[in-house]
């Protein structure tokens, strides 16, 4: 296996596509045709975790978190950043980030944090805009079939909990090719009048190079005519943050004692409890003050996410109870995700959980 093995497992559990725009994903260090020697999977990039690579012989660190976030005019070592991208250049250890791709997936970090709560019913809290595709071409009626099967096959189609999906309306194609053309049907120079199927088809940002692959393949015509739009239409899975149901509802005190059990926090803040009982869990790994509002208009009774301000708790206005639970709390899990996934897909490497701690925040 080679390192680009490993990084297509990881971007069908979470295509870089639906990062955001802000982040920096992908592989940040080395070449993905290295022949592969072993996967370390960490939460942060430090030393110790390069360390840690070295000492068990893999020579690929599958970061959650980018260690390149910012530009850098310089790598000098004065920097955690710099010593950490020497040392693993020096050693010619890849690392790739998937942070934001991961986040927006919909079995990707939010769902593992709804997982460690018993949340079920989960939906995406905040849909992302401007991920769905849609693609109209124009074929010959006896080969209309043939290219829809074709795009189906290709994940083309896909509707919430439908597939094959597709709109076709008949209709008459006209064109007269010049001397340089090759028309599969007709002549040169000749206008044809052609019976054909109008196929106006759905599908995810990410497979748009295969679908169009794909079209060009299975069409008969030597010029295609086709046209790609991208839909208004948020995508109900694919978005950040996550909302579900506890199994029972809960008093306050209750549920922030089962939080601090499930999540393994020494401590947490949270705004005024509520004389309401607690069911609606929204939850956002990370930062997630940006969320608060999606949060309230989804009806939870309770936001989990990390690094609120203190003028973030007064937005809970009586209607939900914010909760803080520690960035690193709320994301500790999502190295088991990656692993658990790699796992599956890699029987034959090493795949190894970083034992090194990461979290930069001491509680006392």
């Amino acid at each position: 296996m080679i390192v680009q093995d490993v990084i297509t497992h990881l971007e069908a559990l979470a295509p870089l596509t639906y990062a955001e725009e802000f982040d920096n994903v992908g592989l940040l260090v080395g070449d993905k045709n290295s022949e592969l020697t072993g996967v370390l999977v960490t939460l942060d990039t430090l030393e110790a975790v390069v360390d840690e690579a070295i000492e068990n012989q893999c020579n690929l660190i599958v970061s959650f978190h980018p260690i390149i976030f910012k530009g850098l005019k310089k790598i000098t070592g004065k920097t955690y950043v710099e010593r950490v991208l020497i040392k693993a250049i020096e050693h010619k250890i890849a690392i790739y980030a998937i942070h934001t791709a991961l986040d927006n997936a919909f079995e990707g970090a939010n769902a593992g944090l709804c997982d460690l709560l018993g949340l079920k019913n989960k939906a995406v809290l905040i849909p992302q805009a401007g991920t769905i595709k849609q693609l109209s071409t124009y074929v010959p009626e006896k080969n209309a079939d043939a290219v829809r099967t074709a795009l189906f096959e290709s994940g083309a189609g896909s509707i919430g909990n439908y597939d094959n999906c597709s709109f076709n309306s008949p209709g008459t194609g006209t064109f007269k090719g010049n001397k340089n053309s090759n028309p599969v049907i007709g002549e040169k120079h000749i206008l044809q009048k052609v019976t054909e199927t109008k196929i106006t088809i759905s599908f995810a940002k990410h497979l748009e190079n295969d679908i169009l692959k794909t079209l060009f393949s299975s069409h008969p015509y030597e010029e295609l005519a086709y046209e790609v739009m991208t839909l208004e239409n948020k995508n109900q899975l694919i978005g950040m943050g996550m909302i579900g149901q506890l199994e029972q509802p809960m008093d306050g005190t209750s549920f922030l004692n089962f939080i601090k059990t499930r999540l393994n926090c020494s401590s947490i803040r949270h705004s005024a409890l509520l004389e309401t009982s607690i069911q609606k869990v929204a939850v956002l790994g990370g930062s997630g003050s940006f969320a608060i509002e999606a949060a309230k208009s989804a009806g939870a009774d309770a936001f989990i996410t990390a690094d609120l301000k203190y003028h973030d708790f007064f937005s809970a206005e009586n209607k939900l109870i914010l909760v803080d639970v520690g960035h690193y709390e709320s994301e500790q899990h999502i190295k088991n995700i990656l692993v658990a996934h790699l796992k599956k897909k890699i029987t034959n490497f090493a795949v190894l959980l970083s034992k090194t701690n990461t979290n930069p925040v001491t509680y006392k």
